[in-house]
């Protein structure tokens, strides 16, 4: 259902709002550089503050630029169960082909709570639903049996897994069968995560190095592997590159550099040091992003 480079998509920001016209126009690059994917509103997107009404409008933004052209995964998740039946009814309104739906941070929820969140969600809204399970920053881990049991709702999916554990991949398809979607969520494990039965890479870095994160996922599925290892070693430390300090602060600031957008983030996150400008443009002239 969905594979390849997805892209989760940096929100560009215009004073105290969103800059339209750049992130439609930034939508629009992503799909002619070769990105399989859109994912509006996720972390790198900062959803955490935007307001709803913002949320709802970026979501609308990238269909309307989409155009049905590559998927679009709608972040819909929130740590209130009813606030992401809500977003998530808006995602589909919108005409979202999914949504991702992050596990609730901050309660700190069973693994009951777990599944009965994603069930009274999947219940409420018919709409593909992907599970994003980041322990790193909502503190709690979906086990793979808990996954498991969820698979089993039509509408439930497949998974962005960013636990950095690539033995994870194939204890899923034993438990629930290739048919189940699962993405990895971090850009450094895309071709280990293929390697162990994924099928594709929701990714940070492809917000600014669409064409190549899209060959590296092409040339797997294809079986040219020698140009998918050539590819990773190129993309390497621009992946390190994008988390010399909080996503999604570098990647905006590279997008800057592309004249894609402005660097600008929204408090709590701060804008860059000057070490850190220094190390990501660096990494963006070798890997030939820059002149």
């Amino acid at each position: 259902m969905f594979r390849g480079s997805i892209t989760a998509l940096i929100t560009p920001f215009k004073k105290d709002g969103i800059d339209e016209r750049a992130f439609q126009d930034f939508v629009n690059w992503q799909i002619d550089e070769g990105s399989h994917g859109l994912v509006p509103c996720g972390t790198t997107g900062e959803s955490p503050t935007l307001s709803h009404g913002e949320h709802r409008r970026v979501v609308e933004l990238c269909v309307e630029a989409a155009n049905k052209r590559v998927p679009v995964i709608a972040g819909t998740g929130s740590n209130s169960t009813a606030e992401a039946i809500e977003l998530t009814k808006a995602a589909k309104k919108a005409g979202a082909d999914a949504a991702l739906v992050v596990t609730p941070y901050y309660n700190r929820p069973t693994q009951e709570g777990l599944v009965l969140h994603y069930l009274a969600i999947a219940n409420a809204v018919d709409i593909p639903i992907i599970i994003y399970n980041i322990p790193g920053r909502c503190v709690i881990d979906m086990s793979v049996e808990t996954m498991a049991k969820l698979a089993d709702h039509d509408n439930i999916v497949g998974v962005k897994d960013a636990t950095n554990d690539l033995s994870r991949p194939q204890k899923m398809m034993q438990l629930v069968g290739p048919e189940f979607c699962q993405l990895s969520g971090e850009d450094g494990t895309a071709i280990g995560f293929l390697a162990q039965g994924g099928v594709g890479c929701i990714s940070v870095t492809a917000n600014i190095a669409p064409r190549m994160c899209a060959q590296l996922q092409d040339s797997w599925h294809l079986g040219t592997y020698e140009d998918a290892f050539r590819v990773r070693d190129i993309l390497g430390p621009l992946h390190d590159a994008m988390f010399v300090e909080t996503n999604p602060a570098p990647v905006k600031f590279a997008a800057s550099l592309l004249g894609k957008c402005a660097p600008d983030v929204r408090l709590p996150l701060a804008p860059l040091k000057i070490k850190s400008k220094a190390r990501i443009e660096e990494a963006m002239r070798a890997a030939g992003l820059l002149n």
